[in-house]
């Protein structure tokens, strides 16, 4: 299909929009925004180090208590974000009866704090945590309060945040931190969000796939769609005939497939594409 890039293309990507039955899949790069960085620039390439696995995760207390630590306090930061433009734009679409369903690359939350409802967390989400053992599912802020409790002279402060909320901190701050484990259990407890190494679930993904070939367009916001897990769904479009439409900045894996593609930042362009479609 033809590629096309800047927003001297808002007009056709308004009038794919304008057919409604959109499906909208997010990444990393509608919450930059809002204070939370992403793990690739607009080259694509990785600009952070990778994160933890769960086969670290699972396999090492050492490792858990590094994670603990750090997002600890990273979860701060995630918890303080607020929705930005971009996020309040989709939930408009979604109010106007333009979006059919979103499926979400993102583990903050911040789309649904914009209103949207129905969105399907693709990796999951960090206000929750699930216990390895019992799977029971508890609230993140419930966590949040045990480790204060367990860790009262914690003072330690992050160098960088990362967009799991993975904190950067130096070892020194890392080693004394103790971690809880489940109330119910005595388990190991983990975010409820999908480690590198770690399967989403196959009926997730299933949905996944039904809503978007059944939809009028996909529309792609703000990911480099580098990882299989969000770039599966654009190639799963393009074989069922389904345009595809980009926003991001900078170029995406799934550009060839695209009817469109904007390089352009995400809040301004999706709030004028409101006023396109008012038009």
């Amino acid at each position: 299909m033809e590629s096309t890039a800047g927003t001297d293309e808002l007009p056709l990507l308004a009038d794919l929009v304008s057919g409604g039955d959109v499906v909208v899949l997010s990444g990393a790069g509608l919450s930059t925004e809002s204070g939370i960085p992403d793990y690739r620039g607009e080259t694509g390439r990785r600009r952070r180090a990778e994160p933890i696995t769960y086969q670290a995760f699972t396999g090492s207390e050492a490792a858990r208590r590094r994670y603990w630590a750090r997002s600890h306090l990273g979860w701060r930061h995630i918890a303080a974000a607020r929705p930005n433009a971009g996020h309040r734009a989709v939930a408009e679409l979604q109010r106007r009866g333009l979006v059919a369903g979103i499926i979400t690359q993102n583990v903050d939350g911040l789309q649904q704090a914009a209103g949207a409802s129905g969105v399907i967390e693709l990796h999951g989400a960090l206000d929750r945590v699930v216990c390895l053992s019992c799977g029971q599912r508890t609230p993140r802020a419930r966590l949040d309060a045990r480790l204060h409790a367990a860790n009262p002279g914690f003072a330690a402060r992050a160098n960088a945040i990362n967009p799991d909320g993975d904190a950067v901190l130096p070892d020194a701050d890392i080693a004394a931190f103790r971690v809880v484990a489940c109330e119910r259990c005595g388990g190991v407890l983990k975010p409820d969000v999908i480690f590198f190494g770690e399967n989403v679930p196959p009926a997730r993904v299933r949905d996944c796939y039904a809503l978007t070939e059944g939809a009028g367009a996909l529309l792609v916001l703000g990911s480099s769609l580098t990882v299989l897990s969000g770039y599966r769904f654009v190639r799963h479009a393009s074989r069922h005939g389904v345009p595809v439409a980009i926003v991001n900045r900078g170029a995406t894996r799934g550009d060839e497939h695209a009817l469109v593609t904007v390089d352009a930042p995400l809040g301004a362009t999706l709030t004028a594409l409101l006023g396109e479609l008012g038009r």
